[in-house]
């Protein structure tokens, strides 16, 4: 361990905010990885800037998460420090008059659709079974069933690599398929305020159903999962190239396409990060060779592979 690292640490977060070696496969949807060096839970956006900036004065790598969803960990870990956003960063605040939202980077989109819901508002409704949170869904412009988080966002609030806190409009987020500003200058999703439209209650929850009733249908949800594993091609499905190419349930291990949705690299029981990443590289390869399509990974990669 790093104990000069940590006593510093100390200075910032209490112990039991700071977590030694802990095995990420805990704080992932994928229930795969190695330790962190360490593991940092913040109550505050000052001690999200702190600890920031300590890694930075100290030559600490960090990496951010939320619900660790969309994030495949190598076996040996990451040695640096992870800095977990997850519930003291959960507050929603709801304008009614003004038909506005504003909510905090830990928030669970389930939870955040359902409360917006609540309140007869309508248009975040594609992300109440995205399994993440607001910082990552912000961060990478997240979306399913032709909605995506750029269409009702009005700004976001970020912190930058310095340590200052920014606002930052939609024109400024620069929002593109699975790319925004954030991801580009590596800022920190603290909290995103969006515009929606008065509805229906009844009608916006039954929406709701309705999409989670066709992602349990469609999507191997029984399993533990990355989410969607590829990013869309232009013009194509990754999902249907894999399974022309013959690739539906393929295996490497206990890592698989999914038989459900070829879409979906599923965790069978036991996974292990080696074996994702060489499952990917044959479906990449195979695709390739079959239908001259390069398949791009969706899953973000932290570690050593």
């Amino acid at each position: 361990m790093n104990e000069a690292f940590y006593q510093k640490l100390k200075k910032i977060l209490n112990e039991k905010q700071i977590m030694i070696e802990e095995p990420l496969d805990r704080h992932t949807t994928f229930e795969i990885g190695g330790p962190a060096q360490f593991l940092v839970l913040p109550g505050s956006i000052s001690q999200v800037a702190e600890a920031v900036k300590l890694c930075k004065e100290e030559n600490m790598p960090y990496y951010i998460i939320g619900n660790g969803s969309n994030l495949l960990v190598s076996d040996k870990g990451y040695r640096g420090t992870v800095i977990k956003l997850s519930g003291a960063f959960s507050k929603i605040s709801i304008d009614e008059g003004q038909y506005t939202v504003r909510a905090q980077a830990g928030v669970l989109l389930s939870k955040l659709a359902g409360e917006i819901a609540e309140h007869s508002l309508t248009g975040f409704e594609f992300a109440a079974g995205i399994p993440g949170t607001l910082g990552g869904a912000v961060t990478m412009n997240a979306g399913a069933y032709d909605g995506e988080i750029k269409q009702t966002i009005l700004e976001a609030v970020v912190l930058d690599q310095e340590g200052n806190i920014l606002r930052l409009n939609k024109k400024e987020l620069n929002m593109g398929y699975r790319t925004t500003a954030i991801q580009d200058n590596h800022y920190i999703v603290l909290e995103a305020v969006f515009g929606l439209r008065p509805g229906n209650k009844e009608e916006i929850i039954c929406k709701i159903n309705d999409l989670n009733a066709r992602r349990r249908e469609k999507q191997p949800l029984e399993y533990s999962s990355a989410g969607s594993t590829f990013k869309r091609p232009t013009g194509y499905y990754a999902g249907k190239l894999i399974m022309d190419s013959g690739l539906r349930g393929y295996r490497v291990g206990n890592a698989q396409i999914s038989e459900k949705h070829c879409g979906f690299v599923i965790n069978k029981g036991g996974a292990t990060a080696s074996e994702v990443k060489t499952l990917l590289s044959d479906v990449i390869e195979i695709v390739d060779h079959k239908f001259g399509v390069v398949l791009e990974p969706e899953v973000k990669f932290l570690g050593e592979f």
